[in-house]
């Protein structure tokens, strides 16, 4: 029963692309296949987005420092 459930669920899935819906079960397997590589790309690009943030955030805190470190010498 449950497994029913998930099957009607996953067919009835859509995605939007350029503003137009599609249901994932009319994709083909490439289409689908080419979806799933966009979103480990897309998951990917956020793990670095956030990485390049607390790299920057870091450089910031080493910037104040030295600063902090100038200063005391003028």
């Amino acid at each position: 029963m449950l497994e029913n459930s998930l099957e009607t669920a996953a067919a009835s899935l859509s995605i939007n692309i350029d503003g137009e819906e599609y249901k994932l079960s009319d994709l083909s397997d490439a289409a689908r296949s080419q979806l799933t590589n966009m979103q480990a790309v897309d998951r990917q690009i956020a793990d670095i987005q956030q990485q390049l943030a607390i790299m920057q955030t870091a450089r910031n805190a080493y910037a104040t420092a030295l600063n902090g470190e100038i200063a005391e010498k003028h």
